[in-house]
Formats: structure tokens, C-alpha cells, sequence
């Protein structure tokens, strides 16, 4: 064999069993060719993945900057440092774009310097979480629901485009091992405010009005409990008691179901409130058969984040640690709304854009302040930092764990090496500094 053609084989390799990031379903079973430090195929992903591996490339840019100028990772790391060891009221906010073991970094250095410490999870799945504390959550794996959930209920949520492997690979269409003949062994439903795509691969589909989720839920749990409901119920939920009659019996009828609800619960009218109307219902169902409920999760480790925060502070975003111990107070410590009453004085941005998505006030007094973030591409966010450093994407680029949506966790084959670094290799020299501020700058 040539020179030429051992060089060509030396570029080209096969990753087996590689996890994809892109969503919350994080499947574990990519099949990645590369050529050239660029993946070419991607074997077993659905679109998005397809899109989140096959245009992904590493960017052309400086390392690190400092007010837009190309910096040394050394400087980068002492303006950093600088900046967040002196902050009176910084705040931590992203997370969900990282491996567990950049998280844990992250919130130490939080820690240290007193910061608020939250995660994307507050703009989107944060009312779930007070609903788990409030209420608490009937769960289970996606394993399980394969091998064993004969009714599927989606609610607010569209899993055909967001999630389009959820229904092939984990819900609706695998043959599990008490459902061997698969979609035919199941029943399913979906409840939303519009008919989507989704719709076509469920038996009956529930268009409600807006803002009636909680009504719903509630009519429900009444309807399973054998209470009679008023009928002027209809006309604030948009369907016929007689139908919801015969959904809740076949529901109670069911050996295994399963409750996978999405942002149309949290991000509407009721909010927390509707999350605990729907766990209520799940706890109620049990009463007769096993039901669990499930949020569909959308950032590749927002789960992982909420672990991380939870295990280190005991609350799951939405944290504030300036008085040297932690104090949970969604709407006073989450990161839009204190940006918003123009409260932080800095901040460090890790694996997320809120410049893009953020209220206009919040964007606005965030552009204003020092911050450092973190990122593999040139966002909005990192356009406006003081300091941005250029990182390697994680699962593409690093190793680490991250959380599926049903709180298993997956350890990550990387596809090639970055010429930049991963999260956690910037956050360990940079909490080290911090310290050596804090404590003198011999560190003593």
C-alpha cells in the first residue's frame, strides 16, 4: 500500500455508538464518518441531527478576544478573572450547551464569587420544576416507555419537528418488549392549540383553545375520580365532555401510559400552576394503573444542567448563592428578569445566546455590563462581550457526560479534535485565578 494511501486512510475514520446533542433525546446510536476533520456521514440521525453534525465546522477565529480584539487565552483569563472577582451582583446564566463536568466548574465558581446561578431551563421548563417541588413527579426512563407504554399522551408540545426521533426511536413506533407488534400496540393522543405535524401520527388529536390547559387538566382529574363536571366546561376548553369521557376510561384502562408534555404547559397562561394540574392527573391515574409524565426537554444537556445546579445548591436553576448559602427564588434570582430591573454588574455566559432571545430591557443592560462568555460561534452575545473565548463544541469536538430528557446519563464520543479548547479546560485556570484574587495575588 502506497504512502498516499495510508495518509488517505488515516483521515478517514468511523466513530460507532456517538451521542447527538443537538436535542434533549440525545441519541446514543450515530454512526459518524469523518474525512478530513469534517463529518460526512451521520448514520441513524433525523434532520435536526443530521444539520446540527453535517454543518457544523470550526471557526476561523481568534481564541479569545478582549473588547473585540484578538487576545492571548492568558489575558483572556485574567480580564476574566478580574472581572467576576470584583463583581458586586454577577450572575452565571447558560449551561445547557456543556458537559456535566464544565457545569460543575461552572457553578464552583459561582460559589466563589457570590453570583446568581441559573440555566435556559428559566425560559423554558422552569415552571416544571417548581410543579416537581410542589407536587412532585411520577417518572421513568425512555426505555421504559419503549418496552412498555400502551397510551401516549403529547401535550403542548410538537414532537414531529422538535424532537423527530422521539416518536421512532423511544414513543410512538418501536417494537418494545411487551409491545412487540409497536405502534400497532399503542394508543395516542395529542393535546395542543393547533393542529401540527404531529397530529398525523396520533389516533385522536384534542385542539383546545388557548389558555385552557389547566381547565383541562382538572376536568380530567375529575372525570377519573368519578366527579361530576359542570358542562359549561366545554366552552372555555373547546372539547366535548363526552370525548374527554372516553380519553380519561382508556387512560385508566391502559397497563402503561405515559404523559410527555412540552413549552405549550409552561410557557402559557398558568404556567407552573398547569404543570401541577398535569403531574396532579398522572398521581391520580396511578390510583388505577401505572402512569408517569415526562417533560420534552430541548437543549442537548438542559437536564444534565438542572442535575448539576440541584445536586450543588439544591434547587435547579434560579439560584442565588451572595449570601454564602443558596436561596431559590424564580422571578427575583432568574437571569432575564434581574438583567431586566438592570441589577447585575457582570456576567459569564456559558453555551447560550441571550442577547438573541431575551426581553429587550434584559438585552439591553447585559450589553451595558462586563461579561465573559463562552462559544463555539460568533452569537450575539459573544459579539458584546468584554471577554469571549472560542471553545470546542462538546460531543462534536470533547468528551464529558451529559443527561438524557429522562435523567440517564451518556457519556459522549467525540468526533475529532479542536484546534480551541473545551469549556472545562478555560473554567479550571479561571477559577483558579478568581481564588488567587480573592486571597492575594500570591494566593496565600
Amino acid at each position: 500500500m502506497s504512502t498516499a494511501t495510508n495518509a488517505a486512510n488515516a483521515e478517514l475514520k468511523v466513530v460507532k455508538d456517538a451521542a447527538c446533542t443537538f436535542c434533549g433525546c440525545v441519541c446514543d446510536d450515530m454512526e459518524l464518518t469523518v474525512e478530513n476533520n469534517h463529518i460526512t456521514k451521520a448514520k441513524n440521525a433525523c434532520v435536526l441531527g443530521k444539520a446540527w453534525f453535517l454543518n457544523h465546522h470550526i471557526e476561523d477565529r481568534p481564541e479569545a478576544t478582549i473588547e473585540g480584539r484578538p487576545a492571548t487565552y492568558e489575558e483572556a483569563i485574567e480580564r476574566a478573572a478580574q472581572i467576576l472577582a470584583n463583581a458586586q451582583y454577577p450572575v452565571l446564566y447558560g449551561l445547557s450547551d456543556t458537559t456535566c463536568e464544565a457545569q460543575r466548574v461552572a457553578v464552583a465558581i459561582a460559589d466563589w464569587i457570590g453570583s446568581n446561578v441559573d440555566t435556559t431551563t428559566s425560559v423554558c421548563h422552569g415552571p416544571s420544576g417548581m410543579a416537581f417541588q410542589d407536587v412532585g413527579e411520577v417518572t421513568c426512563t425512555l426505555g421504559e416507555i419503549k418496552n412498555r407504554a400502551d397510551f401516549v399522551v403529547y401535550w403542548g408540545g410538537n414532537p414531529a419537528e422538535s424532537h423527530p426521533r422521539h416518536f421512532t426511536r423511544y414513543s410512538l413506533m418501536p417494537k418494545g418488549q411487551f409491545l412487540p407488534n409497536g405502534r400497532k400496540d399503542r394508543t395516542a393522543v395529542l393535546i395542543d392549540v393547533r393542529k401540527t405535524k404531529s397530529a398525523k401520527a396520533v389516533d385522536t388529536f384534542l385542539q383546545i383553545k388557548p389558555r385552557s390547559d389547566f381547565e383541562l387538566a382538572w376536568t380530567m382529574r375529575a372525570l377519573a375520580k368519578g366527579v361530576e363536571v359542570d358542562t359549561s366546561v366545554e366552552e372555555k376548553i373547546g372539547v366535548p365532555l363526552e370525548t374527554l369521557a372516553d380519553i380519561v376510561e382508556k387512560m385508566k384502562a391502559a397497563k402503561f401510559g405515559v404523559i410527555m408534555f412540552g413549552m405549550g404547559l409552561t410557557m402559557t397562561r398558568g404556567k407552573h400552576l398547569n404543570t401541577e394540574a398535569v403531574l396532579s392527573l398522572t398521581r391520580d391515574l396511578n390510583k388505577y394503573t401505572r402512569w408517569a409524565a415526562k417533560p420534552m426537554r430541548g437543549h442537548g444537556n438542559v437536564t444534565g444542567a438542572d442535575n448539576v445546579v440541584t445536586w450543588q445548591t439544591g434547587y435547579p436553576f434560579g439560584v442565588n448563592l451572595s449570601r454564602g448559602y443558596p436561596r431559590f427564588n424564580p422571578g427575583e434570582f432568574t437571569t432575564s428578569d434581574l438583567l431586566a430591573r438592570k441589577e447585575a454588574d457582570a456576567a459569564l455566559i456559558i453555551a447560550s445566546d441571550p442577547m438573541s432571545n431575551f426581553n429587550q430591557a434584559a438585552r439591553d443592560h447585559l450589553a451595558s455590563i462586563p461579561s465573559v462568555v463562552f462559544d463555539p460561534k460568533l452569537s450575539d452575545t459573544a459579539r458584546v462581550a468584554t471577554v469571549a473565548f472560542t471553545t470546542a463544541t462538546y460531543g462534536i469536538n470533547t468528551a464529558g457526560t451529559v443527561y438524557r430528557m429522562d435523567d440517564v446519563p451518556i457519556y459522549l464520543r467525540p468526533a475529532f479534535e479542536s484546534k480551541y479548547r473545551a469549556d472545562i479546560d478555560i473554567l479550571k485556570p479561571l477559577e483558579k485565578r478568581i481564588r488567587e484574587i480573592q486571597l492575594g495575588a500570591d494566593g496565600s
